[in-house]
């Protein structure tokens, strides 16, 4: 996934602009801040349901929102998108019937999904009565209907105990060790840890795109807290160390405060490039 030069503007107000940012195939990225930096506006964007006012998004070889990615995209929205007063396996199969899946396929869609997110205890249960955790897991389970490339969440383990959330995380790994990419957003800073690479916002601006590694390395820091503070506010504590030097290929971003922003230096003409030739 690429995402060059986005802008996304409400009226005369600007949510972001000029975030550029890669996502490789098969990992867990997480997107974390504060409350109201841009993080939702920004998954919409990549789901292809916000409308931007500049920049492009490449998702799977695709521009964000094309018919072609209705089965390979999954998304996990804040708010609930299950129902209540359905059980577990209703739920599935009305989301499945929705997906254009019929018969045997269906319901071999169903099973998997109840098996990857382990509620098969709950299966017959209406979704009411699930605990926070288990209700998490169902709105998971139908993104995972469809067998997705790219299943982006926007906050799955807000408001959870840490045993939940340690739980779900461990299904985002498989999840990824099995070649789906993941793109997570999240407040909570120790997250970071669960995470391959690693998406820091803040008021509208990408401070950060790279590595625990190579942040931890570049602000000095033993912690993503730590690190996005400095970031934040470079005045505090002792000065950051010297910017390594950028990788052959990759372009830094153009915000002094950003971080190893690796966004290929052929992103802009690679993306016409596929678009012409469709």
């Amino acid at each position: 996934m690429n995402v060059y030069g986005l802008r996304v503007a409400l009226g005369n107000r600007v949510i972001f602009d000029d975030i550029s940012f890669t996502v490789p195939r098969g990992s867990i990225v997480g997107l974390l801040g504060p409350s109201g930096c841009g993080k939702t506006t920004l998954l919409r964007s990549v789901v292809g349901i916000q409308r931007s006012t500049a920049g492009h998004v490449q998702v799977l070889g695709h521009p964000a929102g094309s018919p072609a990615l209705s089965s390979r995209v999954g998304y996990v929205t804040q708010a609930p998108s299950v129902y209540a007063d359905l059980t577990v396996l209703e739920n599935l199969r009305y989301f499945s019937a929705a997906l254009g899946m019929r018969g045997w396929r269906r319901e071999d869609a169903v099973v998997r999904v109840v098996k990857e997110v382990d509620l098969a205890e709950y299966a017959d249960q209406p979704v009411a009565r699930l605990s926070g955790g288990q209700y998490s897991r169902v709105s998971l389970a139908v993104a995972l209907l469809g067998t997705p490339d790219l299943l982006v969440m926007d906050e799955p383990t807000v408001g959870l105990d840490p045993l939940v959330r340690r739980e779900l995380w461990s299904v985002f790994r498989r999840l990824a060790d099995e070649g789906t990419t993941l793109l997570v957003s999240s407040h909570v800073m120790d997250e970071a840890d669960r995470c391959d690479r690693l998406l820091l916002m803040r008021g509208g601006q990408l401070l950060a795109s790279c590595d625990r590694g190579e942040l931890l390395a570049h602000t000095g820091c033993d912690s993503v807290e730590s690190a996005f503070m400095r970031l934040v506010n470079p005045s505090q504590g002792a000065p950051a160390p010297a910017r390594p030097p950028v990788a052959a290929g990759l372009v830094p971003a153009p915000s002094p405060s950003s971080v190893l922003v690796d966004v290929p230096a052929d992103a802009h003409a690679s993306f016409f490039a596929q678009e012409s030739a469709r």
